[in-house]
């Protein structure tokens, strides 16, 4: 397996575009993506657990319930969410890009990201839906990746190069998402595409497994958006044999989605609205994954830990507070605190209790672009990680004004 460039056209017969249309006021900006397959392909989907749903989810979810799809729509600019015809402005771009594409408007899978609550002029999408047609092209991943931006300060691709069954496979992906970050949902907006053959199921299991130790471990604001899913469209073209059992086939596909997927998991968690430093907590020595989890997580979405990591300030007390009110079952007499990043590694805590350390040694660590918070809990042999960002000036003055 090996990394590739391409994005979500890595894969092949996967074309993908992304123009202005017009719903965003900047010209700059693209606001429309496209993302289609060359025949028809297995599909599965996760969404937001949050109870207020964006209306292109619910078609989307509608769309995608016989396991096909062919082509993604997404704008960027207005998420049609709690609008009263948000459900038919959906169907209504689905319809749009079936007729551009001459499939059906049920192989559409839609959707939104922007301004929550404002409704969705479809004018500029259905003026848009020619040239977005025409930018169409084997090697357009950026201009989708860099359509479905809000927030967001780069483009986010990755994609990866495996060997199924004797042939060569890719699966690549782009993704937004700089806040309204939080674990406990899908993801952000995550497209996904592979040239493997594999069967709509055991797509929607490698998926829905994959996203609980991958974007549901991401947290930038403790905000879980209204319009977060991850769909990934599977069309074949590889040649290989469809795998459609749990096998070691299955396994390797498994290993090829998260490698993209963990790539995807640290560009967002580092682009977090504001962001000067990415954020990975590591727990070690849990007991069992469920517990690791929960540690790493409330780790990393403390708003103060991650105001002391913006201000390079060791303060491993803010780690162990964390933990503490986890809920997780953990003996804090046994826990041991590091931080580590390219400039070395600190211990701070050692069996719940503070331990001589050199502060200049520690901002010297913190200062770095990543940081690691590397936890040990002795209490037995699971491990997980969770991914953020420190909490800045520019994260309030982002959202201060966001609507204008």
């Amino acid at each position: 397996m090996k990394q590739i460039t391409g994005g979500v056209c890595a894969a092949q017969g996967f074309k993908a575009a992304g123009v202005h249309c017009g719903i965003r006021k900047n010209q700059t900006k693209r606001d429309l993506a496209l993302i289609v397959s060359d025949c028809p392909a297995s599909a599965a989907a996760v969404y937001t657990t949050n109870l207020v749903k964006g209306a292109p989810l619910l078609v989307t979810k509608e769309h995608l319930a016989d396991g096909k799809a062919q082509a993604i729509l997404c704008n960027s600019g207005n998420a049609n969410t709690c609008n009263a015809d948000g459900p038919q402005i959906a169907k209504e771009m689905c319809q749009l890009a079936a007729d551009q594409l001459g499939i059906v408007p049920e192989d559409v899978a839609v959707a939104s990201t922007g301004v929550i609550g404002q409704p969705l002029n479809l004018a500029p999408i259905a003026a848009g839906m020619a040239p977005l047609a025409a930018d169409l092209g084997y090697d357009n991943s950026l201009h989708a990746a860099m359509a479905i931006m809000t927030t967001d300060t780069i483009a986010k691709e990755a994609a990866v190069e495996f060997t199924l069954g004797g042939k060569t496979c890719h699966l690549g992906g782009i993704a937004k998402g700089s806040g309204m970050i939080h674990p406990n949902m899908a993801t952000m907006l995550v497209f996904l595409t592979t040239d493997a053959a594999i069967s709509s199921e055991l797509l929607h299991k490698a998926l829905s497994t994959d996203v609980q130790s991958t974007f549901n471990m991401v947290s930038v604001d403790g905000d879980t958006s209204t319009n977060d899913m991850v769909v990934i469209l599977a069309n074949g073209l590889a040649g290989n044999a469809p795998v459609t059992e749990e096998n070691e086939e299955f396994a390797v596909f498994m290993k090829a989605l998260n490698t993209v997927t963990m790539q995807l998991c640290r560009m967002l968690a580092g682009d977090g609205e504001g962001a000067t430093r990415l954020l990975e907590c590591r727990v070690q020595g849990a007991p069992d994954l469920a517990t690791a989890r929960t540690v790493a997580k409330a780790v990393i979405c403390s708003s103060l830990v991650k105001a002391a990591m913006f201000g390079a300030d060791a303060n491993w007390g803010r780690v162990l507070c964390a933990i503490g009110y986890s809920g997780a079952a953990v003996d804090v007499q046994k826990v041991d605190v590091a931080f580590a990043s390219a400039a070395g590694r600190i211990e701070v805590c050692k069996d719940g209790a503070g331990i001589p350390f050199s502060e200049e040694y520690a901002k010297e660590i913190l200062l770095k672009d990543e940081i690691e918070i590397q936890v040990n809990l002795h209490m037995g042999e699971a491990e997980s990680t969770a991914w953020g960002c420190d909490l800045t000036y520019d994260y309030v003055k982002i959202n201060g004004d966001y609507r204008t």
